[in-house]
C-alpha cells in the first residue's frame, strides 16, 4: 500500500509539471499577467521578476514589489524576457504583504544601508533591497542563504512563540497558536519555497506531538517536497527549492556525525560550525556547477556570523512590529541589532 502512495504522488508531480510547463520559444512575443510571489531583486539600474516559469529584466523604477499585480510584454530570448515592458502594476492591499512593506519601510528609516537591507533580509526573507556589492559578497562567502527566509527563521518564531505562549496558557494552546503563527510568519515572508517546506514540516512535527505520533523528518522532508511539486510544479527545477531540500537532507545525513567528529571544538560553536559543514557537504557540488565557483572557508564564515541571526531576527520582528505602533519604541529595539549588523557586515566584506 505505502507503494502506491509513493508511485500515486510521484507520478502527480510528473504529470503535473508537464501539463503545467510553459512552452516558450526564442524570439516569440508574449504577454505576461499574474500577481508577484516571489520578491524582486533589485540591481543597480534594473530589477528582476520571476513570473511564469521566466525571468522578466526591468528598469528599477517603478519598483515591483512581492504581492503586486503585474502586466508584462516582451520577447522571449535564451529563458529570459528581453526588452520586457511593465504594461501596468496594481499595487497589492493584501494584509500580509501590505503589513510586510511597511515593516522593510521602517527598517530604512531606522537604519542606514546595508544594515536596513540585511535585517529585513534576515528577519522577512526581502532581500530585494540588499545593494548590489553587498549581495556579491554574500553569495561569495556562502551566507547568502541568510538573507532568504527559510526553516531557520521558521524555528526561531516557534522557538519565541512558544517559550512566550506557554508563560499563560497550557501546552497544547500555545503548540496550536505557534502553528498559526508560523503560518502567518509564512505569508509575510513571501511564501517562497525554502520557508513553505519548513512550515509544512514544523505543522507535521507539532501535529505528531500533539497526536503522540513520532515524527519522522526524512518522511516529513520528502512527503512536503512531493506535495509542493504538485501544487507548485515549476519549482522541480528551481535552484532555491532544490538548494532548500538537498541542505536540509544534507544536514540529516551527516550532522550527528559531524558533531561527534568534532568534539574538539568548543561547544559554544561546535553546533552551528557541523551544521553549516553537513548543509555545505551537499550544495557544494551543485553552486560549483551552477557558478563555478565555491569559497571552502564558507563554513568558518558562516560560524563567525550566524550567531548573530536569531538575535537579529527576533529583534527585527518585534522592532518592526512594534515600530508600526509605537515607532520610538521600534527604532529603539530596533537599533539593538545595529552591532550585530556591523558585525556581519565587516566578516562578509572581509572574506568576500
Amino acid at each position: 500500500m505505502k507503494y502506491l502512495f509513493w508511485g500515486v504522488l510521484i507520478s502527480l508531480v510528473f504529470i503535473r509539471y508537464f501539463s503545467t510547463k510553459p512552452a516558450y520559444v526564442d524570439g516569440q512575443k508574449i504577454r505576461i499577467e499574474g500577481v508577484v510571489r516571489q520578491e524582486p531583486s533589485r540591481f543597480s539600474y534594473q530589477q528582476k521578476v520571476s513570473l511564469a516559469g521566466i525571468n522578466i529584466y526591468l528598469p528599477k523604477y517603478p519598483e515591483i514589489y512581492y504581492g503586486d499585480k503585474v502586466i508584462l510584454e516582451g520577447t522571449v530570448q535564451k529563458g529570459q524576457l528581453e526588452n520586457a515592458v511593465l504594461v501596468s502594476k496594481e499595487e497589492e492591499q493584501g494584509l500580509f504583504s501590505g503589513f510586510r512593506k511597511r515593516v522593510v519601510g521602517f527598517y530604512q528609516k531606522t537604519l542606514p544601508e546595508p544594515h536596513a537591507a540585511l535585517v529585513a533580509g534576515i528577519s522577512l526573507g526581502a532581500k530585494g533591497s540588499l545593494p548590489k556589492d553587498f549581495w556579491g559578497s554574500l553569495t561569495k562567502t556562502g551566507t547568502a542563504h541568510v538573507v532568504v527566509a527559510s526553516g531557520m527563521n521558521v524555528s526561531l518564531v516557534a522557538s519565541f512563540l512558544i517559550g512566550v505562549l506557554v508563560l499563560f496558557l497550557n501546552r497544547k494552546k500555545a503548540l496550536i497558536l505557534a502553528l498559526a503563527g508560523i503560518w502567518i510568519y509564512t505569508l509575510i515572508s513571501g511564501f517562497e519555497a525554502p520557508i513553505i517546506r519548513a512550515a509544512v514540516m514544523g505543522s507535521i512535527a507539532f501535529s505528531a506531538q500533539e497526536l503522540g505520533r513520532v515524527y519522522s523528518a526524512w518522511r516529513a522532508l520528502v512527503v512536503t517536497g512531493l506535495i509542493l511539486l504538485i501544487v507548485v510544479p515549476g519549482w522541480l527545477t528551481d535552484l532555491g527549492f532544490i538548494l532548500s531540500f538537498v541542505a536540509t537532507a544534507s544536514i540529516l545525513v551527516f550532522q550527528r556525525k559531524l558533531e561527534k567528529f568534532l568534539a574538539f571544538v568548543p561547544q559554544l560553536v561546535r553546533g552551528d560550525f557541523s551544521t553549516t559543514t553537513a548543509a555545505q557537504i551537499g550544495v557544494a557540488p551543485i553552486l560549483f556547477v551552477t557558478f563555478g565557483q565555491f569559497n571552502i572557508l564558507s563554513p568558518i564564515i558562516n560560524v563567525l556570523v550566524l550567531w548573530t541571526v536569531p538575535v537579529v531576527t527576533i529583534l527585527g520582528i518585534v522592532g518592526g512590529t512594534v515600530g508600526l505602533i509605537v515607532p520610538i519604541l521600534g527604532k529603539a529595539v530596533l537599533l539593538l541589532s545595529y552591532p550585530l549588523t556591523s558585525w556581519f557586515i565587516a566578516v562578509v566584506r572581509l572574506f568576500g
